[in-house]
């Protein structure tokens, strides 16, 4: 069933970006890492530019998935390059990596906000928990579909 499948492909990571008042961006991941990695295997939670970048000019992002595929991809800044060198805004960004990820074979997504502060993320799975609140209030909890 889809939930057979969804539970079968789920991960384990915790991401977060947020934007102040003065536009600073950060961004955070936390990953328990793959069952039966390799010892001595560094995911991409850890590299900047790849699990999760930030940068005030552009975006901030944090990613979840096969790392493999995001440290080849440098999946976080791609995104922060393709908004500031081809004017793409962070959801074309996005979808633009995730779709290169997915042509070599990775799974997984990524959740972000531009310097405006608007919130976006795609993935390439069944689903990825996600969630965002703003300054106004307003907030949003989804799972699986887009």
């Amino acid at each position: 069933t889809e939930d057979k499948d969804f539970e079968d492909h789920k991960y384990g990571t915790v991401g977060c970006v947020a934007i102040d008042l003065d536009g600073n961006i950060v961004a955070g991941t936390s990953t328990g890492g793959m069952t039966n990695k390799k010892y001595g295997r560094i995911g991409d939670s850890p590299i900047i530019g790849a699990g999760n970048y930030a940068n005030n000019e552009t975006c901030g992002i944090s990613c979840t998935g096969t790392g493999e595929y995001f440290m080849r991809t440098l999946a976080a800044h791609e995104a922060s390059n393709l908004m500031q060198y081809q004017d793409l805004n962070l959801a074309q960004a996005m979808n633009k990596v995730i779709a290169k990820i997915g042509s070599l074979g990775g799974t997984g997504g990524m959740i972000g906000l531009d310097k405006d502060g608007r919130v976006a993320w795609d993935f390439n799975t069944a689903g990825m928990f996600r969630a965002y609140k703003n300054s106004e209030g307003e907030n949003s909890v989804e799972l699986y579909e887009k």
